[in-house]
C-alpha cells in the first residue's frame, strides 16, 4: 500500500505526540503498533530515542524517499 507525503507528515507528527504522552511502556507499544504500518520500524525507532517528526519529515524529502 502506497502512503501519501500529507498522510505520512499526519501520522508521523501524531505518533510523535502519542510517544511524548505515553506514560508506560504499554502506553509506547500501543503507540507503535498503532502507525508501525504507515511509518515502519525505522521511523518509529527515531521518535522512540528522540528525534523529531519534523527532522524525520525534512530527511525524507531530501532522499525522495516514498513507500
Amino acid at each position: 500500500m502506497t502512503t501519501s507525503d500529507a498522510e505520512y507528515a499526519d501520522t508521523l507528527k501524531a505518533a510523535q505526540r502519542e510517544l511524548t504522552e505515553a506514560a508506560t511502556a504499554d502506553d509506547v507499544r500501543r503507540v507503535w503498533r498503532k502507525h508501525m504500518g504507515v511509518l515502519g520500524h525505522r521511523a518509529m525507532g527515531r521518535l522512540l530515542l528522540g528525534r523529531s517528526a519534523d527532522e524525520l519529515l525534512v530527511r525524507r524529502s531530501g532522499r525522495g524517499e516514498r513507500d
